[in-house]
């Protein structure tokens, strides 16, 4: 039952990393208010994308944090700082994805006049989504760092996978310290692609046995 529950939350991983990618590559640039109005529909399908995959994603972390020990304190608090990262960007995609869009719809045949005074609140809500966006940034790191060193330590997993992650941790910080933007969408792009692909990689492990990951690092 326990293999069963942790090769489900591996497939939840790959499915719910498989759609932050196509929320990604669909997900439309930025641009003046003409150009909004003209992708808001595409603006609000990538972004229930975006949060259908929050349940999946974190279902597939609560296998990985029963693989590794759900009495390991590190593999526990990184399930916990994960939950509020996806928290956060599920507020960032209902603020800006959703809220604003059907804000806009409103204001769709409004003279040029009354649109330019809607032109602070859309600054007001890119900046919330830029807040949202810099925590679940923040946590995620901290979240896959304390997965690798958790990793590391028990084996319960390939410790290359821990390494990994820890260079992830350690090149977003360097990006960042070098002034990288993560909130722009090629940065939060970038940022995406990078923590899926190692994302992947745990859901893929989690579809094995146990005793199979424990047998190879043996050998």
């Amino acid at each position: 039952m326990k293999n069963k529950l942790e090769s489900n939350s591996g497939t939840a991983l790959i499915t719910g990393s498989i759609l932050m990618v196509i929320t990604m590559v669909l997900h439309p640039a930025g641009g003046n208010l003409t150009h909004l109005f003209k992708v808001i529909t595409m603006v609000i399908i990538t972004h229930s994308i975006a949060i259908l995959s929050v349940p999946i994603v974190l279902f597939g972390f609560w296998g990985l944090t029963k693989r590794l020990g759900s009495d390991k304190t590190m593999s526990i608090v990184a399930f916990v700082t994960i939950c509020l990262g996806m928290a956060s960007v599920m507020l960032a995609a209902g603020v800006n994805g959703l809220a604003m869009p059907l804000f806009l719809t409103v204001y769709k045949n409004a003279t040029p006049e009354i649109l330019s005074t809607i032109k602070p609140i859309l600054v007001y809500s890119g900046a919330l989504n830029h807040m949202f966006d810099y925590i679940f940034i923040g946590f995620i790191c901290i979240a896959v760092m304390l997965w690798s060193i958790t990793i590391i330590r028990t084996k319960n997993l390939p410790v290359w996978i821990g390494y990994a992650g820890m260079a992830l941790f350690a090149l977003t910080i360097i990006l960042m310290l070098a002034g990288f933007v993560f909130v722009d969408l090629m940065g939060f792009r970038t940022f995406i692609f990078l923590f899926v692909a190692w994302i992947i990689v745990v859901g893929v492990q989690l579809r094995k046995p146990a005793e199979e990951i424990f047998i190879t690092e043996k050998r």
